[in-house]
C-alpha cells in the first residue's frame, strides 16, 4: 500500500530514545486497558479510547521506581499478523527485542486464549519469555565430525536426534556441548540459529473490579502474574514493586569528595553490568581514563568505612561511590 500510512514509512513515530536505564515493554489485545495502565504510570496520554486498535505510536513515558527512571513502552500492534511483517510490526518487534522485561496486560475474564496468542507471537519474534538461555554449545569447525559431550544424562533428547537437526542446518563437523538435562530439539535449534533474546514476563491480569474475591484466588495460581484493575488503580503497588524486582537493577549513588551522597539521582546500572568502569562509563566515558581509584562504601565494601577499589569491582545496590582522579 502506500507509505506513510499511520507513521510507517521509514518508522515514524517509533525512534524510542532510551531515557533511563532499563525498559519495560507492554503488550495487550486491544481493549485490555493497557492504555490506561500506562498512562496512569507514568502521566504520559496516549490517545485512549475505549474501543479496539486506538493506540497507533509508541509513546514512552517514564515512571520513577525507587528513584530509578524506567521507562514505559507501549508495543501496539502485537497481535496477528506482525510476524509476517504486516503493519508495523517489524518496527515494534524491534523494540519488544531490546526491553529488560515485558508486561503482558490480559482482560480477566479471558486470559489464558489471549496469554496463548501473545505468547506464541513473541516466540515467533525470537523472545523467549521467562527462561535461561539453554546451556547448550555449539562450536562450528571445518572437520573431525559430530562431537557431543554432556555432562548430565539427557532426559528430552539423543544423538542421533541431535544428528538429525545439525544435518538440516547443513552442519557436518562441530563439537556440542551440553550441561543440562532437560533441554529440547527446540532449545537446540534455538543456540544453533543464534539471535535469541530471553527476557523476563509479568502476566498483568487486568478488570479484577469486574470479578469475584473466589476468582481472584484462582488467578493467583498462575506463575508471573498480577491481578490488578488500571480503571478502579487496585493493585498497581503490587505490580511495581514485581517490576521492580524483575529488572533487577542497582542504584549507585555519587559522592563528591567532602561532601555528603547525592540520593537524589542515582546513576542506574543493571546486574550483571555494574562495575566500577560501568558505572564511569554511564557517567561518562573519559572519567574512567582519569580515575585514580574509587572509594565504596555500602553492601560491597569489605568495611564499612569505604574501601579502595578499582574499575573491576562490582557494585551493589545502593552502594556510594566516589571517584578519585589521577
Amino acid at each position: 500500500g502506500p507509505s506513510g500510512g499511520g507513521g510507517g514509512g521509514g518508522g515514524l513515530g517509533f525512534d524510542v530514545a532510551r531515557t533511563g536505564i532499563a525498559s519495560v515493554g507492554f503488550v495487550g489485545f486491544p481493549s485490555v486497558g493497557k492504555s490506561t495502565l500506562m498512562s496512569k504510570l507514568t502521566g504520559t496520554h496516549s490517545e485512549v479510547a475505549a474501543y479496539e486498535f486506538t493506540t497507533l505510536t509508541t509513546v514512552p513515558g517514564t515512571v520513577k521506581v525507587h528513584g530509578a527512571p524506567i521507562q514505559i513502552l507501549d508495543l501496539p500492534g502485537i497481535v496477528e499478523g506482525a510476524v509476517d511483517g504486516r503493519g508495523r510490526g517489524r518496527q515494534v518487534i524491534a523494540v519488544a527485542r531490546t526491553c529488560n522485561l515485558i508486561f503482558i496486560v490480559l482482560d480477566v475474564l479471558k486470559p489464558l486464549g489471549d496469554k496463548k496468542l501473545i505468547e506464541a507471537e513473541l516466540e515467533g519474534f525470537g523472545i523467549r519469555l521467562n527462561k535461561k538461555p539453554p546451556a547448550i554449545v555449539v562450536r562450528k569447525k571445518d572437520k573431525g565430525g559430530i562431537n557431543i559431550t554432556h555432562t548430565v544424562p539427557l532426559t528430552k533428547i539423543d544423538p542421533e536426534e541431535i544428528k538429525a537437526v545439525l544435518s538440516e542446518y547443513k552442519i557436518a563437523s562441530c563439537d556440542i556441548a551440553i550441561r543440562q538435562a532437560d533441554v529440547t530439539l527446540d532449545d537446540l535449534v534455538d543456540v544453533i540459529e543464534g539471535n535469541r533474546v530471553y527476557v523476563p514476563a509479568i502476566y498483568v491480569l487486568n478488570k479484577i473490579d469486574a470479578i469475584s474475591i473466589e476468582e481472584l484466588d484462582l488467578l493467583y495460581k498462575i506463575p508471573n502474574s498480577v491481578p490488578i484493575s488500571s480503571k478502579e488503580w487496585l493493585n498497581v503497588d503490587e505490580l511495581v514493586d514485581v517490576m521492580w524486582e524483575k529488572l533487577d537493577l542497582v542504584r549507585v549513588y555519587t559522592k563528591p569528595r567532602g561532601l555528603a551522597p547525592d540520593y537524589d539521582a542515582p546513576v542506574v546500572l543493571r546486574k550483571g553490568r555494574s562495575s566500577v568502569e560501568d558505572f564511569c562509563m554511564s557517567i561518562h566515558k573519559e572519567i574512567a581514563k582519569q580515575m585514580k581509584y574509587a572509594v565504596v562504601w555500602g553492601s560491597s565494601a569489605k568495611h564499612s568505612r569505604g574501601q579502595k577499589v578499582g574499575l573491576d569491582h562490582v557494585l551493589e545496590d545502593e552502594d556510594v561511590v566516589t571517584i578519585v582522579k589521577k
